[in-house]
Order: C-alpha cells, then sequence, then structure tokens
C-alpha cells in the first residue's frame, strides 16, 4: 500500500464527510431518521414544492442523496454516485432559489454547495482509499463519468423544467385580475 498519499487521505474524509452528509439526509426522506418526514411525509412536500407525481419525486430524491452518498463515502461507483447526488441537489437548488443565495434567508447555499462537491469528486475519482481502487476501478471509467453526468443533467433538467411549467401554469395571470 506504500506511505499514506494526502491527496487520497483528503479524498477519504472529502468523500466520507460529503457522503455522510447527503446519506443523513436522504434517509431522513426515505426512513424517517434523524427528525425527517419519511417517504409519505416528503410525498406531501415533494408536491406542495410542485413535483409531481410527488411520490415518485420523493423516492428519487431519497435515493439520490442517500444511495449517492453512501456510495461516495465508501468510493464506489463513484462518478455514478456524484451524479446522482448532484442531481438531486439540483432540484433542492431550484426549490431555495428564489430565496436568494444565502442559506440563512432560505437561499439555495447549502444545497448547491453539497451537489458541487458530489460533482466534484464524482469527476475526480475516489482516490486509493476506496472499494474503486480496491476493484481496479471497474465502475469508475472515463465512458462512466460522461454516461452518468450527461443522463443526470438530462433527467434534472426534465425534473426541474416540469415544476417550473407547473408553477407558472398554477400562478395567477396578472392582466386577468
Amino acid at each position: 500500500m506504500g506511505h499514506p498519499n494526502r491527496r487520497d487521505l483528503g479524498l477519504l474524509v472529502l468523500r466520507v464527510g460529503t457522503g455522510a452528509v447527503l446519506a443523513a439526509h436522504g434517509t431522513q426522506k426515505l426512513l424517517g431518521w434523524f427528525g425527517g418526514g419519511g417517504i409519505e411525509g416528503t410525498t406531501k412536500a415533494m408536491e406542495a414544492m410542485g413535483f409531481r407525481p410527488g411520490r415518485e419525486s420523493a423516492v428519487a430524491a431519497g435515493l439520490g442523496e442517500a444511495g449517492g452518498g453512501v456510495l461516495l463515502a465508501l468510493g464506489l461507483a463513484t462518478p455514478a454516485a456524484g451524479a446522482a447526488a448532484a442531481g438531486a441537489m439540483a432540484g433542492a437548488v431550484a426549490v431555495h432559489a428564489p430565496a436568494g443565495f444565502f442559506a440563512q434567508g432560505g437561499g439555495y447555499e447549502y444545497p448547491a454547495f453539497l451537489g458541487f462537491v458530489a460533482a466534484a469528486i464524482g469527476v475526480t475519482g475516489a482516490g486509493r482509499y476506496s472499494v474503486d481502487h480496491a476493484t481496479g476501478h471497474a465502475l469508475d471509467r472515463p465512458w462512466v463519468v460522461a454516461t452518468a453526468f450527461l443522463g443526470t443533467a438530462v433527467a434534472a433538467a426534465a425534473v426541474v423544467g416540469r415544476r417550473a411549467e407547473a408553477q407558472s401554469a398554477a400562478e395567477p395571470d396578472p392582466e386577468e385580475a
């Protein structure tokens, strides 16, 4: 194994920390852990935020966060894990964007940060201290990076776009008032 490499140790710390935060957040949605609403509460919240269908949106967001977080922490299928988590955070950014940037005002600062970190890890790779490294990077190939991020970008754009269309259709026309 050789002497510890600071870059690989740094990636390990970043992966495990970010993955744990994402996994905890996702299990709030899916299982109601850590004071979360579970799938039923998250379904209602997703519908209130304009995501349709609510249950499928709740499951997708929860799996993107929890599943992506666990995989990031392990360093397994790192490109797909980073892409999934970043895609889930794109939805959260869309929800918080009207409140501006900073989290203290309800803005998108926090989900944007988590999304960027997850994406950066997915693109960079997990490093030496990871399951990907132990398996010879079988699930961490250049084509996996491209496929995962392209697929996630298309899916996130579709979901966020559909939500925006539904919200604009639901708003009253100011000329009719």
